[in-house]
């Protein structure tokens, strides 16, 4: 009986240094995967994701120390994007991170108890991704990228920067998200085109193999400007359509500032690094106990006029003081 009582006893006190030893451990780091649609390899992106990392730690969250990052990237195949969902939910991870519509659209699929943080979305209602904007519902939230009211002022922007241009170029892309938002741009643009006496000239593509097609169509029929409309394939290949554009010596207004900082003449639209940096306070938000469906999907908040004084140059442009005052950043 001595024995057993002895037993019973030891097994209690190792019981209790157990339960001791756990209590003094660290407690478990939050778990985040980050899902994308987009090469990792790819320089164009790096910014975002350092801009993402960067929000991370004015929350306290530092990769390696105070949270666990899952990183998972399709390359541009968005075959790869079900897959890499599915093996992010196996990881039981605390939230997924959603960079690009496909890849938001994967990870509502692949789960809907895990929340999901998107950023940026052009349409998260018409994608379906979310019930509306202000109480999204479901296990997503985000922030959302597309203004198509935008598109007007973009064509007069770039009227204003080159205004003897009476046919302007729009590129799309054919196989963008939101493929919907996309005609709706293209009204927005038309509108504004009646209004400034400008004649249209759409050209659509089906990827980066088509690209050297339209440059040419716009060479032989004498377009004097350019429109490029938002794509994250254009995004990729934004070299390579700038380089065009400056071959054929076309004046072009693109949606975003890395084409601007590319040597594209004018860009205005939302911050993307930004957009990223702010996302963070969402992860730090569900992080904490907050529900995605709670909590409503933001707008830009921003929008940057970029204007490259070197393009403009080389295009023999002068643009007009009145504008140069307007830029957010010129490029010189």
């Amino acid at each position: 009986m001595r024995r057993i009582g002895l037993a019973v006893v030891l097994a209690i006190s190792l019981t209790l240094a157990s339960l001791f030893a756990e209590a003094q451990q660290p407690g478990k780091l939050p778990r985040l995967g980050y899902l994308s649609l987009l090469s990792d390899a790819d320089s164009t992106f790096r910014p975002l994701r350092n801009a993402f990392r960067e929000g991370l730690r004015e929350h306290g969250y530092i990769e390696g120390q105070t949270i666990t990052i899952d990183w998972r990237f399709a390359d541009g195949s968005r075959d790869q994007l079900p897959h890499l969902a599915a093996e992010l939910v196996s990881l039981k991870v605390d939230l997924i991170f959603a960079e690009t519509t496909p890849a938001a659209r994967a990870a509502t699929q692949a789960t809907t108890t895990i929340p999901i943080v998107f950023n940026p979305l052009a349409d998260p209602v018409g994608e379906g991704i979310v019930a509306n904007l202000a109480r999204p519902g479901g296990n997503a939230t985000g922030l959302m990228q597309a203004s198509p009211e935008l598109s007007g002022k973009r064509l007069e922007l770039l009227i204003g920067a080159v205004p003897r241009a009476t046919r302007v170029g729009v590129l799309s892309h054919s196989g963008v998200p939101s493929e919907h938002l996309v005609r709706v741009m293209l009204q927005e643009t038309e509108t504004a085109a009646r209004a400034l006496g400008v004649q249209l000239r759409r050209l659509e593509v089906q990827g980066p193999r088509d690209l050297d097609r339209p440059f040419a169509v716009m060479s032989r029929e004498k377009v004097g400007a350019l429109i490029v409309l938002p794509s994250p394939v254009f995004l990729s290949e934004r070299r390579l359509i700038v380089e065009l554009a400056s071959k054929n010596r076309l004046p072009a207004m693109f949606s975003l500032t890395e084409f601007a900082e590319a040597g594209g003449l004018m860009s205005y639209g939302p911050n993307m690094p930004e957009l990223h940096r702010r996302s963070a306070a969402y992860v730090d938000k569900i992080l904490k106990g907050a529900k995605p469906g709670d909590l409503p999907v933001e707008r830009p908040r921003k929008f940057e006029l970029v204007i490259n004084l070197k393009t403009a140059k080389a295009l023999g442009l002068t643009i007009p003081q009145s504008l140069l005052l307007r830029a957010d950043k010129v490029i010189e």
